[in-house]
This record gives C-alpha cells, sequence and structure tokens, in this order.
C-alpha cells in the first residue's frame, strides 16, 4: 500500500514534484515560487504547452534547472469548483503520471481537501502485481511514497486516518476482483473475509449443511455443478449503540460464471472471474467500516459459489425451492446471480432484520447497454433510500442512476408452472431482475445496485486506471457517514 505522509515546510529542491494549479493560477505564490527556484523554466513550459490549468492538463518538464528530477503540472479547473472528489481526481492523476518514480512531493498550494488528493493518490497509484515478474513490475510501478504539501499537515493528517480505511477498503476489493477464479474460490474466499477478523469484525460462515437447513434451494442449485463447495459468509461490525438496527449489505459472489449449461460465448468468458464483485465490494466495505471504527451497527452478507458444467450441473427446465418457500422456474442457467441473491436477501430480513439492505451484483448485461460504465444501475422499494443513494453517489464519484420497478413488469417473469421463472426475455433485462429480486423483500427498505458496467474498465479514464475498479466502496461509506451513523 502507498505510504502517504503530510507536510508543512516549505517545497525542497530534489526528487519528482507535482504542482497542482487552479485555471488561470500559473501566477500564483507557489508556482512563482518553484518557478523562481528553476529559473523560470515552468514558466517557459506552460506557455509552450499552452498550459492554463485546465481541468486534466498534465505538463511534464525534466530536469529543470537541476534542481529536481522533474516537475509536473497538472491542472485542476476553476479554483472555487475544486470539492474533495475533484481534490482525488487530481491526485489520482498525478500518482498515474509518476507511478514508475519511487518517491513523490505534491503540493496544492491554497488548495484544499489535501486529504482527499492523498486518497486519489492511492487510486491512482494501485496496481495487481501478485503474478508479475517482481523486476518488471517495480519497473512498471515504483511509487510507494507521497508527500502532500499543505498549510495545515497536522488537522489533515488527523482526517487522513477515515481516508485511509476507504484506501484499504477499495484496493481490498480490486484485489478480489482481480485474482484469478483458479485461485480466489469459494473456500479461498472465504478464508480471506476470515483473516479479516483482527479489524474487530465478527464472521460466521454457513457451509452446504447449513444451508441446507435454512433451505438455500435457489444459491445451491447455482452451486451444484461445479467441484467447489459454496459459501455463504455473514460479517457484523457492532460499532453502533447495542440494540440499533443493523444496516445489511448483500453481494453475489460468483467466483466464477461459465454460464452453466446454458453456457456463455467463450469471447470474453475469462472476464467471468469478475462476478464476484458485489460480494467483493461488502467486503471492503465492511473492512473499511471495521478500521475507521464506524459508529454503525453493519452486516455484510455474501453468497460465494461457482457456477459451472458438470453431469450434476442444473438443468434448464429445472425448478428449485428458495428459502422463501417461493419456487423458481430455472430457464437460463446463466442468470444464476439472482438466484443467489433470492436466498440472501430472504435471510437479510428474516435473521438480521436490518434498518435497510442494499445488494450489490454484477448482475445484467443489459444494464450495461443502457448506462454504460458511467453509472450503476439503481433499483429500490424506497424512495428516502434511493435518493440518498443517488446524493452519495455524485459525492463519492461512484455514480447511480435510479431505473423503474413496476408491477407490470411482473407479467414477464410469471411462470405457468412455478411461482416465477427467473428469466423475462431481452426486453427491459436489467429491470425485470430486479423485479425477480424484489419479490424476495417483504416490508425492508432495500435497494439493488446493477455494478455489470462500472466493477471493472476496459480502457482507464481520467482519474481511474483500467482493471477492477473497487465501485461501490466509496458510495456505501459516503452513505453510511452521511445519514446513519450516530457521532
Amino acid at each position: 500500500m502507498l505510504n502517504i505522509s503530510f507536510s508543512s515546510e516549505a517545497i525542497a529542491p530534489g526528487g519528482s514534484l507535482v504542482l497542482l494549479v487552479a485555471e488561470g493560477q500559473t501566477t500564483s505564490p507557489l508556482f512563482k515560487t518553484v518557478d523562481d527556484m528553476t529559473g523560470g523554466v515552468l514558466t517557459r513550459a506552460a506557455e509552450a504547452e499552452e498550459f492554463t490549468g485546465k481541468e486534466g492538463k498534465i505538463v511534464t518538464v525534466l530536469a529543470p534547472g537541476g534542481k529536481f528530477d522533474r516537475i509536473v503540472l497538472a491542472g485542476v479547473g476553476k479554483a472555487e469548483a475544486f470539492d474533495a472528489l475533484k481534490a482525488e481526481q487530481a491526485g489520482s492523476l498525478a500518482a498515474s503520471a509518476l507511478r514508475k518514480t519511487e518517491k513523490i512531493t505534491i503540493a496544492t498550494g491554497e488548495l484544499p481537501h489535501a486529504a482527499d488528493v492523498a486518497l486519489g493518490a492511492t487510486y491512482g497509484a494501485y496496481h495487481f502485481s501478485v503474478y508479475l515478474n517482481p523486476v518488471e513490475s517495480r519497473k512498471a510501478h515504483a511509487l510507494s511514497s507521497v508527500t502532500v504539501i499543505t498549510a495545515d499537515a497536522e488537522k489533515v493528517q488527523k482526517k487522513w486516518a477515515a481516508r485511509a480505511a476507504v484506501a484499504h477498503g477499495v484496493a481490498l476489493t480490486r484485489d478480489l476482483v482481480t485474482e484469478p477464479a483458479n485461485v480466489l474460490t469459494p473456500e479461498e474466499f472465504t478464508a480471506r473475509i476470515q483473516g479479516l477478523r483482527h479489524l474487530g469484525l465478527e464472521v460466521e460462515v454457513l457451509d452446504v449443511p447449513a444451508m441446507e437447513r435454512l433451505g438455500f434451494g435457489a444459491l445451491l442449485g447455482v452451486a451444484q455443478g461445479s467441484a467447489n463447495a459454496p459459501r455463504t459468509v455473514i460479517i457484523r461490525w457492532n460499532g453502533g449503540k447495542k440494540g440499533d438496527a443493523p444496516l445489511s449489505f448483500i453481494g453475489k459472489g460468483v467466483t466464477f460464471d461459465s454460464g452453466g449449461i446454458s453456457i456463455k460465448p467463450a469471447a470474453g468468458m475469462d472476464e467471468m472471474k469478475g462476478d464476484m464483485a458485489g460480494a467483493a465490494t461488502v467486503v471492503g466495505l465492511m473492512a473499511a467500516l471495521a478500521e475507521r471504527k464506524a459508529a454503525v451497527n453493519a452486516v455484510g452478507v455474501v453468497g460465494l459459489v461457482e457456477n459451472m458444467v458438470s453431469g450434476n450441473a442444473q438443468r434448464p427446465g429445472d425448478i428449485v425451492r428458495s428459502a422463501s418457500g417461493k419456487t423458481i422456474e430455472v430457464l437460463n442457467t446463466d442468470a444464476e446471480g439472482r438466484l443467489v441473491l433470492a436466498d440472501l436477501l430472504w435471510y437479510a430480513e428474516e435473521h438480521v432484520k436490518p434498518a435497510f439492505m442494499i445488494d450489490l451484483a454484477t448482475l445484467t448485461g443489459a444494464i450495461v447497454v443502457g448506462l454504460g460504465t458511467e453509472y450503476a444501475g439503481l433499483f429500490s422499494n424506497n424512495d428516502e433510500l434511493a435518493a440518498e443513494l443517488t446524493d452519495a453517489g455524485l459525492k463519492s464519484g461512484d455514480k447511480v442512476w435510479r431505473m423503474p420497478l413496476h408491477k407490470e413488469y411482473d407479467a414477464l417473469i410469471k411462470s405457468d408452472i412455478a411461482d416465477m421463472k427467473n428469466i423475462g426475455g431481452r426486453a427491459g433485462g436489467a429491470i425485470t431482475a430486479a423485479q425477480f429480486l424484489g419479490r424476495f423483500v417483504e416490508k425492508t427498505p432495500w435497494a439493488h445496485l446493477d455494478i455489470a458496467g462500472t466493477s471493472w474498465l476496459d480502457k482507464g479514464k481520467f482519474g481511474q486506471a483500467k482493471g477492477a475498479t473497487g465501485f461501490g466502496v466509496s458510495l456505501l461509506n459516503t452513505l453510511v457517514h452521511k445519514y446513519y451513523e450516530k457521532n
């Protein structure tokens, strides 16, 4: 993990320096100080590159005046619009630009939100190198230390602890999503969750006999074709008042999804190692809440299964009985995530009795068609919870867009021989999947987040490298902190 420190000392010559420059502030005291140190090199570079501080614009100056190895001018846009999210993006941009440099200094000048700049730097510096040649990996990803120069370093340092917890949670989620499926089986995933007990989390594991006793016919049907046995893991953080109803977060954890007998096409099937991103987000969130000692009671519930093809695999046309007692006609074994969540939602409502519950799942390709990679799909039976999630999404950068739920869609998942079928056709595919899930929620305020388009990026974008994104950890942490923590 990136080593982060803060300093109020003046900029000293040496090493690699990033200057955050707001639009029109190439004559600011900070800029002038460093420009004087380099004999006017920065002014000449800014003029040559027409650099004005426009958001996202980067200018790199090598060995300027012999005082530094390099200086990076990073444009952050208008100073009055520089909020916490913009600060994160600037930090990420800076770390991404200098990821081959071992140590860097970021100078914020008079700009606020230095702790958020540091948080963004952890995002920009992230890389998954477990299976890379160590020597080659260090060449490509040498960055290990970031010092942020800010006016009040001591005050900012106090703010950093909570953000560091989020940074660790996001990194954990990204690590889990990136791991290959031959390593991150349900058993191994369970072991990694158990390894978080040192944070103060309580972890309970339901094996197959325990799930059979609970009647988890929908989840177990998905898992029956795999040699790797499924697990349901319940993670508890008791940081609130005793007796307060907990908040519940539920994650789909399909560690590999072949599609089962309704097998997926070969192209892109390797990406299905990430079909457990919902569960990974829940785990990252619970770790973050525990590390920052959030003043809430929270319960994470994750269903860890592998959907494989074998002589024992679930067949199209099978009927399973869920833990709620409702029966499901399985017309497509590749619509498996909703089967896993059906039993988890019932369990959370019946056994956790939460104040609200939010499930996360890489559930449908339809949501990617509809919203792309910018927004996750939000479905909810509660307007207040939906509004709070939308607001938290705008503040955290993990944006969500509310989609409809309506009884008229129920006709699309009506079965002639069971209580429902697990698919409803191409039209409104993300909606019918959510409508299906809603049948396993009785009265609890509930939201479903379809993160199929946001959990992984094939190409990087401003403030976000390609690969696993950790989407949802910051969103839900913001939601908990803003609306539900009792300080």
